[in-house]
């Protein structure tokens, strides 16, 4: 079951907020003078009842308007992100001892 609602497909590069993602959607488009080919990256926020991670690749579809900056819904993660393991020995917080 398909409807008209525009959908799009891009990476969660932030999910420090609850029931909210950020997600990149990146896009190639030729130069209108010069003809190159220029990639171009946009930013979303987008609602998740998912509970999307950071890294997670993610279909997007248009919805209602949910809040000031959240037009979209995040339908379905495509591909889960890899995690990473930050060891607490090997971060430092504070600067130079």
């Amino acid at each position: 079951m398909t409807n008209e609602r525009r959908r799009m497909i891009g990476t969660v590069v932030s999910a420090r907020m609850t029931k909210s993602v950020v997600v990149r959607v990146d896009h190639t488009v030729r130069h209108r003078l010069y003809g190159k080919v220029v990639h171009r990256s946009s930013k979303f926020m987008a609602h998740d009842p998912l509970g999307c991670r950071l890294g997670d690749k993610v279909e997007l579809v248009e919805s209602r308007p949910l809040s000031h900056s959240k037009r979209w819904v995040v339908e379905k993660i495509v591909q889960r992100g890899q995690q990473v393991a930050v060891s607490p020995d090997t971060a430092t917080l504070g600067g130079a001892a």
